[in-house]
């Protein structure tokens, strides 16, 4: 019999991947999804690339009532992935209220509706950002966790707070939190990848809308930071990869020999490249130059971040194998395959 998982967020970029490795591996799954920052039409997506088509619940986890309602109907299920969060920093820097009321109000409900229908197992989303501006690389788990620069951030931050309190509090639920560097990339069938509403916060969907002609120009954000080119460092990791930790932390959690209730660990790939490191990676790959523009510093980034991955090797046997030439040849046909459609 297939074991239950319910993925919150999971018609999200990181979240439909994630349920394309679990159906891939034989799971049944059940997405929970408000759909303010995705679309139904990737249940279409998945069914196409997996065969199987994910159950799915419209549902707003900032109601207590409604995240009740929709885990009693499910309270079969093994475990949570727990996608579901708005995600921009700059955005949540001009609007922290809806970032914390989201972020954190849908975290609490989930818990709270898990702990009433006896489903004791969570893997949390989180983010890099934790660190704040951390001030040795690599970054290891038990570097210290800071304000952040952003209320997103700060979100996560506050999150695991509180998953350390509720773990602390309960003997039955164990969690483990994944600390996200930046996943770029999408699905090896082109059929699914990023798809961000307005114009993109993140690095790569900005690179191939400016490429798809869909952005006159990249915009990237200061040249004046202390790294070799300038431009602010990151770690990037292929979004295949990160479904596939996925995977692996949801085994770790339901092997009854596993006891720990709560486990941090990165995921990313150790090696850091620049903006400018990047935009020159996309033009080799695409063969086309890209048309960017300097501009001032963005609040919120700090000049450097990357991991150490070995906890994560380790304890969940798991490392990312997909290089940089294949995460952005994903993106942009991703890119290419979107515009074609629409």
């Amino acid at each position: 019999m297939q074991e239950k998982i319910i993925v919150t967020g999971g018609c999200g970029y990181i979240g439909s991947h994630t349920v394309i490795t679990l159906i891939n591996h034989n799971y049944e799954v059940v997405i929970l999804d408000d759909l303010s920052n995705s679309n139904v039409q990737i249940l279409d997506r998945i069914e196409k690339i997996t065969g199987v088509r994910p159950h799915f619940e419209q549902v707003d986890l900032k109601s207590s009532e409604a995240t009740q309602a929709v885990f009693k109907t499910h309270k079969d299920a093994k475990a949570v992935i727990h996608f579901a969060a708005h995600k921009a920093v700059a955005e949540s820097i001009q609007n922290p209220l809806m970032y914390y009321q989201n972020n954190l109000f849908s975290l609490i409900n989930t818990l709270k509706a898990q702990q009433d229908n006896g489903i004791n197992h969570l893997i949390f989303s989180s983010s890099a950002t934790v660190y704040g501006n951390p001030s040795t690389m690599p970054i290891t788990e038990d570097a210290p966790t800071q304000r952040s620069f952003s209320p997103y951030g700060n979100t996560k931050k506050i999150a695991e707070e509180i998953l350390e309190d509720f773990t602390n509090s309960q003997s039955e639920i164990s969690v483990i939190s994944l600390r996200y560097f930046n996943p770029i990339g999408a699905h090896e069938s082109g059929q699914i990848g990023e798809f961000p509403t307005g114009i993109p916060n993140n690095l790569m969907p900005y690179i191939t809308q400016t490429a798809a002609g869909v952005r006159e120009k990249l915009m990237v954000f200061g040249n004046d930071y202390p790294t070799k080119d300038g431009t602010p460092i990151r770690d990037y990791i292929h979004v295949v990869d990160l479904a596939d930790a996925h995977l692996k932390a949801l085994q770790r959690l339901l092997d009854p020999s596993s006891t720990q209730p709560l486990e941090v660990f990165n995921l990313g790939t150790g090696k850091g490249y620049s903006v400018l490191e990047m935009i020159k990676a996309f033009e080799a790959v695409s063969g086309s130059p890209l048309n960017y523009e300097i501009t001032e510093r963005r609040p919120g980034d700090v000049p450097e971040m990357f991991a150490s991955t070995a906890l994560a090797k380790q304890v969940l046997n798991w490392e990312a194998t997909r290089g940089l030439q294949e995460m952005i040849q994903s993106s942009w046909t991703w890119e290419q395959n979107l515009r074609n459609e629409l």
